[in-house]
């Protein structure tokens, strides 16, 4: 489907509960065509976000948009939300509320019922229309949860930890589908704990802390801010890299594997930590490692 839809702005949006600030000038921009990874600890504000973003509660400040315009009582059923806590009705039939949600968007009932089929048959639901909410695992009532959200085919996506209690082969199907959407031109936001997806899944990432932005940017962006370690396997005395000017241990597993980093504006390179790993000994391993996200977030978000 081509589709010209708007960036999902979120503008210098504020929030407080009496002496709790929730949210402090949180701005981003989720462009078309682009999956946004929303990511923080618990009680940072994501949620709080996302619910702004939606209408379900009031800012004390900033405005949401979709790209030059402020949301709308109208413009918001424009907006697939798939929220944190599961919102449908436990005891009625998937296909029948599926389709009901479709129709509260203004999708035409034939539209509505071929939607509901073709998305429960994408989620490998398509025999259970007929089953009541309650009557499925946890993680199939997460793809429920994900086809209300899709069934009015939205121009924007919003998913409140879309991940949670998924087995690797629903985390497989979900991802396609966000996958799917964003190369339609939809833009897409996530909220998620699960940094691996995220690193693997986003094009760009927000990482908040006490209601902030702390650091945005691409995966790789990110992981070129942090710290670089060497791991190295050598048969010899644990002080051989003292040779090496700016490296500094940050580990060892024993006699013959250390963890090194260097200092920022050190001269010294990994070709230069490998030399003196083989002037000192054998060298049986040596490898760079890049800080993944999971090491970045901790190092953000840490008081």
């Amino acid at each position: 489907m081509t589709r010209s839809p708007s960036p999902l702005v979120i503008d210098g949006i504020s929030k407080r509960y009496g002496d709790l600030t929730a949210l402090d000038g949180m701005s981003f921009t989720v462009h078309p065509g682009e999956i946004y990874g929303f990511v923080g600890s618990n009680g940072a504000g994501k949620s709080t976000t996302m619910r702004i973003a939606l209408g379900v509660i009031a800012a004390d400040s900033g405005e949401v948009r979709l790209g030059d315009e402020p949301l709308t009582e109208s413009s918001r059923r424009r907006i697939g939300y798939m929220p944190e806590e599961r919102g449908l009705y436990p005891k009625e039939k998937i296909g029948t509320q599926l389709i009901y949600l479709a129709r509260l968007h203004g999708v035409d009932k034939s539209s509505a019922e071929n939607r509901t089929t073709g998305l429960l048959e994408q989620l490998g639901l398509s025999d259970r229309a007929d089953d009541q909410l309650e009557s499925l695992s946890l993680g199939n009532q997460q793809r429920v949860q994900l086809a209300a959200a899709l069934v009015h085919d939205p121009d924007v996506l919003v998913l409140d930890e879309p991940f949670s209690g998924l087995d690797p082969v629903a985390v497989n199907v979900m991802s396609d589908i966000l996958v799917e959407r964003a190369e339609s031109g939809v833009p897409v936001l996530f909220s998620s704990h699960q940094l691996d997806l995220v690193q693997r899944l986003c094009h760009r990432v927000g990482i908040i802390a006490a209601g902030r932005m702390r650091a945005e940017g691409t995966v790789d962006e990110l992981r070129d801010t942090g710290e670089d370690t060497y791991e190295v396997h050598v048969d010899a005395p644990g002080d051989w890299w003292r040779t090496v000017p700016g490296a500094t241990a940050v580990g060892d597993g024993g006699d013959t594997v250390t963890l090194l980093t260097l200092d920022p504006g050190s001269p010294a390179t990994d070709q230069d930590i490998l030399r003196a790993a083989m002037a000192a000994g054998p060298v049986h391993h040596f490898t760079r490692r890049r800080p993944d996200l999971s090491d970045l977030f901790q190092e953000v978000v840490k008081p």
